[in-house]
């Protein structure tokens, strides 16, 4: 089967060519500089997203594979720490602080390890969630927890909200969370109802004077002449491509793919690409919009202002997905060979996590080791939470 002839646009029907052009003898008006300004935007954001998804398929699935077995590897090698601290627990002459360091540590690599539902996890967490053991690390959580609060009303400025409901620090954090989204939606909230209140009295003071008039309202008439350009060109695009006026074969084909496309952009009220495609498939002269009245202008630009606004859009759940999915924070307007070596560094830290656990289970094979490394782990912990 004959491939599909290439119909993207090229370099010679990007957007910059559709740009209004000035001289000293015609400088721009306010309606072409608003008319280019949107194409550049729409541009630069397209151009955006495109690089940004050509990095991301570049490097996504090797850094998560990369994760995927680290964390894996880790998880391993956590399973193995926890049965040979179990069995020490058993075994070995501990005194009553280093069997409750002991004890500590299984319950921390239980915690870790929860997720992969595995039996043996499972029944040790059966015999170490004991009321001793419980209440041991409900303190712990509670001292914790206490200073994480601290912390968060000093980032707050005011106190948490019924702080006594929260015993460990997850709880405090969250209840930290959530009383600063409550400070910031209501703030959010006070300045949403000053806007609409400005915009109200706007559109009121508008629509007394277009009234008064007998005129359509501005935004009526703006969309309405959007429309119609819109529809415009898409006319002209169909009759030029229609494929039952076209003998030869393979242009037959070239048409239908291209109005596949026009069809699509008409769909989504895509003006740019259909400008793009008209001068590509009429060969109209770059800079034809100098030719277009203002009001034409303007009427575009409505349609070009709301391709901007979805690209804007698209672009920032682009990089909240790829920054979720690859723990980095990703911007299109960020170094891609930056980006690449955070990637890098992420991969070795789990790595290094993996090889840390790996090399702390050779160590504690004798008791000496294995009790100095409790007290190590037992201050980190603290340290950490502190």
């Amino acid at each position: 089967m004959t491939p599909l002839p290439e119909t993207r646009p090229d370099a010679a029907t990007s957007l910059s060519a559709l740009m209004v052009q000035s001289s000293t003898q015609a400088p721009l008006t306010r309606a072409q500089q608003r008319f280019n300004d949107l194409l550049a935007q729409i541009e630069r954001l397209s151009g955006q997203i495109q690089r940004l998804e050509a990095w991301s398929h570049k490097h996504r699935y090797a850094h998560i594979q990369s994760l995927r077995e680290s964390v894996q590897l880790a998880q391993t090698h956590r399973k193995s720490l926890l049965l040979f601290v179990h069995e020490r627990l058993q075994t070995a002459d501990l005194t009553d602080r280093q069997q409750r360091m002991a004890r500590g540590m299984v319950r921390g690599l239980i915690d870790h390890l929860a997720p992969m539902a595995d039996p043996q996890v499972q029944a040790l967490a059966d015999v170490y969630v004991s009321e001793e053991d419980t209440q041991e690390a409900a303190e712990e959580q509670a001292e914790a927890a206490q200073r994480l609060r601290e912390r968060i009303e000093e980032a707050l400025g005011q106190p948490i909200e019924k702080p006594d409901q929260y015993q460990t620090p997850e709880e405090m954090m969250q209840a930290g969370m959530r009383q600063w989204q409550r400070q910031q939606e209501a703030d959010e909230q006070r300045k949403a109802a000053k806007r609409a209140a400005r915009k109200a009295q706007k559109q009121a003071q508008k629509k007394s004077a277009t009234a008064d008039k007998g005129e359509l309202p501005p935004a009526m008439l703006r969309e309405a002449d959007a429309k119609s350009a819109i529809r415009t060109v898409f006319r002209q695009l169909a009759s030029a491509l229609h494929p039952d006026r076209e003998p030869d074969e393979q242009e037959r084909l070239r048409k239908t793919a291209l109005m596949s496309e026009v069809n699509a952009a008409y769909e989504k009220n895509d003006l740019s690409t259909l400008l793009r495609l008209q001068l590509q498939v009429t060969q109209v002269k770059p800079g034809g919009a100098a030719r277009m009245a203002d009001a034409q202008l303007m009427a575009m630009a409505f349609l070009l202002k709301e391709q901007v606004a979805a690209l804007e859009d698209d672009l920032d759940q682009l990089q909240s997905r790829l920054s979720r999915e690859l723990c980095l924070t990703v911007r299109a307007d960020a170094d891609e060979a930056s980006m690449s070596q955070g990637l890098q560094r992420i991969q070795a830290d789990q790595r290094h996590s993996a090889d840390s656990l790996q090399a702390d289970l050779r160590r504690i094979q004798n008791d000496a080791e294995f009790k100095r490394w409790l007290k190590e782990q037992w201050q980190l912990a603290k340290a950490t939470s502190a």
